[in-house]
């Protein structure tokens, strides 16, 4: 069976078509134009409003920028005047410190200069001292050169003098008496008046100690030992007294003037010896007699 056949009728002119499609390609380009058009206007917009904040935000750092650097400005000129402030300071103690050091440099070079001048003096007074003193000493030696046979006459002058004073001694002392002590066995030289006592002290053999004892109740001292009068008789030239040395009590008792009475302290032999008794009876004199070392020593 054949499909019925639609008649379309006779195709339109050629030229018709051509009019049709020119419209819509107008009608295409139109609109296109349009939607660019309204695209710029956005964009146009889009960039006055960036324009805008981008206006801003510059004036926003120019103004920040313009405090910034009025402040830095501040402290720039600040940090400046205290520079120069310190600088002035530290110029004025410069100054001070070197007016200072000249002041003590010339200080110490008068001081070195007058010292010098003195020690020049001194050296100069010392020289001349020197100088006077070689000369006295020259006239010296001459002196001596011309005395030197006066010292050897004085010499034998000194020499007999000596010998005289040692013939003089020896008689002395043999005018001094040898008595035995009261403890038997060892005899001593006694002196009975003040010159024998000299001539005792000049041997140099022992060491005396002249006393004056009064009778009383108390000991007393006599070199290191104590004494005690307790008996006296003028008319019979006798006494009593008491010793104590070397922690030990002694009585010496109804003893006669110039005889020696001896003890020992320490070893080593003492001798009390009693010239005179007083005529009141109430003191006597005497002298002790102790060696040069104790023989302990």
């Amino acid at each position: 069976m054949s499909s019925p056949q639609i008649n379309y009728g006779p195709p339109p002119p050629r030229s018709s078509t051509m009019a049709i499609v020119a419209v819509a390609a107008i009608v295409a380009s139109i609109a296109v134009n349009l939607f660019l058009l309204y695209q710029v206007n956005g964009l146009k917009e889009e960039s006055a409003h960036a324009r805008e904040v981008l206006q801003g935000e510059v004036d926003t750092l120019k103004e920040n920028s313009t405090a910034m650097t009025a402040a830095q400005r501040k402290h720039m000129d600040e940090l400046r005047e205290d520079l120069d402030t310190r600088s002035r300071q530290l110029a004025a103690q410069a100054s001070q410190a070197k007016k200072e050091a000249l002041t003590y440099a010339d200080e110490k070079s008068k001081e070195l200069a007058s010292e010098q001048q003195k020690t020049a003096a001194q050296l100069n007074s010392a020289v001349t001292e020197v100088s006077k003193k070689a000369d006295t000493a020259n006239a010296g030696v001459a002196a001596v050169n011309t005395d030197v046979s006066g010292v050897k006459t004085d010499l034998s002058t000194t020499k007999t003098s000596l010998d005289q004073a040692r013939n003089d001694l020896n008689a002395n002392i043999a005018l001094l008496k040898k008595v035995q002590g009261d403890l038997g066995g060892t005899n001593s030289m006694v002196a009975t008046n003040a010159h024998e006592l000299d001539e005792l002290k000049k041997l140099g053999q022992r060491n005396f100690v002249e006393f004056t004892l009064r009778k009383q109740k108390e000991m007393q001292k006599v070199a290191n030992i104590s004494l005690k009068l307790d008996k006296a008789d003028f008319k019979k030239n006798r006494f009593t007294l008491t010793v104590f040395a070397d922690d030990k009590k002694v009585e010496k008792k109804d003893r006669n003037t110039n005889e020696p009475l001896q003890f020992y302290v320490s070893k080593s032999l003492y001798e009390i010896v009693v010239n005179t008794v007083s005529k009141d009876e109430k003191t006597i004199t005497g002298y002790l007699s102790m060696p040069k070392y104790d023989a302990a020593r």
